[in-house]
């Protein structure tokens, strides 16, 4: 009989681990992915500065560019740039901006990039997917996975904390979007990629499971590879499906409602998450989830970011409509304004304050 087998797309590298950008230089080396050390930088002006005096005389055959932002111009501009030389693959070091101006760059100019993001603030850093700004507000443009993903946990230690929390919330609302995936294949008859839906399901189950906290080390490695397990699932599906359901719909509706007053994106997903298992009638996760939510710092309720409950109400009837296409719990009961009204003062008593 043949042997069937996919390949997997994934980092060659995964080094997550304290002091791990002392060491970046020589693992590429070590990894062959640039013997020479003939290697594009991408940095902002912030923590990546910074971190290039530090690491900069181990790598003296890099070119250090620093990217203004996350717009497509910026990426566009960093890909020009960086076609002038030669260069065995592109780092982006710093944010998730940086780093997707990076993918979206390395992509336009055919090299491998690795990732060696300074926070862990959303899924995005080992995902195929750059997020940028453009004229017309927000596009995903599809790229390569990195090749690699460099992740010190003492550098992650010295972000400020809530880009820590943020990641908390984008990892642990992976569980409401496998149940939407789930939900639409048995009223849809969509295909579910198993293997893509247990590395993201089991991602946010461990940081939801987990008892520690941002301030702890275990804590932050369970974290960051939840984060870089999430990125690979992606890429397996093809899609954002593992790892975006109804949450995300409801954080993309807060982002285009009130573009101006929106909070982080982990943070209104983990919101987001919250309520659509509430309305999905999982109320026991529900409430657990809300319950690992709060003891980390994030919010539950919309009131705690800075939000009504006419406006969280309206941004969950808008949230279909961020998506088309996409099958969840909120596309599924298709709830009117006072239902949603009825169905969230359940999940606020259900809580608490």
């Amino acid at each position: 009989m043949p042997v069937l087998t996919r390949l997997i797309p994934s980092p060659l590298v995964v080094d997550i681990r304290p002091g791990a950008l002392d060491d970046l230089a020589c693992v590429l080396a070590d990894e062959r992915i640039s013997h020479s050390g003939r290697l594009a930088v991408a940095v902002s002006g912030g923590s990546g500065a910074r971190l290039r005096e530090r690491i900069s005389p181990s790598m003296p055959g890099a070119t250090w560019y620093e990217v203004g932002g996350g717009t497509l111009d910026d990426a566009v501009r960093l890909a020009g740039d960086i076609k002038a030389g030669h260069f065995d693959a592109v780092v982006g070091l710093g944010g998730g901006k940086i780093i997707d101006c990076a993918k979206f760059a390395a992509a336009r100019v055919g090299l491998p990039l690795v990732a060696v993001p300074t926070n862990l603030a959303h899924d995005g850093l080992c995902s195929p997917v750059a997020t940028l700004d453009n004229d017309a507000g927000r596009g995903s443009y599809g790229v390569p996975n990195p090749i690699a993903v460099v992740i010190d946990l003492d550098v992650i230690r010295e972000a400020p904390v809530r880009f820590v929390r943020a990641g908390i919330g984008d990892a642990i609302s992976n569980i409401n979007a496998i149940a939407d995936w789930e939900l639409a294949n048995r009223v849809k008859g969509e295909k579910i990629d198993g293997l893509a839906a247990a590395m993201a399901r089991q991602a946010g189950e461990a940081v939801l499971r987990h008892p520690a906290g941002v301030g702890d080390n275990g804590f932050l490695q369970v974290l960051a590879e939840a984060l870089v397990l999430t990125g690979v699932a992606m890429s397996i599906s093809g899609d954002s499906r593992p790892a975006s359901g109804s949450c995300h719909e409801i954080n993309h509706a807060f982002d285009l409602l009130f573009p101006k007053r929106a909070a982080s994106h982990g943070e209104q997903c983990g919101l987001g998450a919250a309520f659509a298992m509430w309305l999905r009638g999982a109320h026991e996760e529900s409430a657990h989830m809300a319950e690992v939510l709060r003891r980390h710092g994030l919010p539950v309720l919309p009131d705690e970011i800075g939000f009504t409950t006419d406006e969280f109400v309206k941004a969950v009837e808008f949230a279909p409509e961020t998506r088309p296409g996409r099958y969840t719990i909120l596309e599924h009961l298709d709830l009117n304004t006072e239902q949603i009204k009825d169905t969230y003062t359940d999940y606020v008593k259900a809580i608490g304050s």
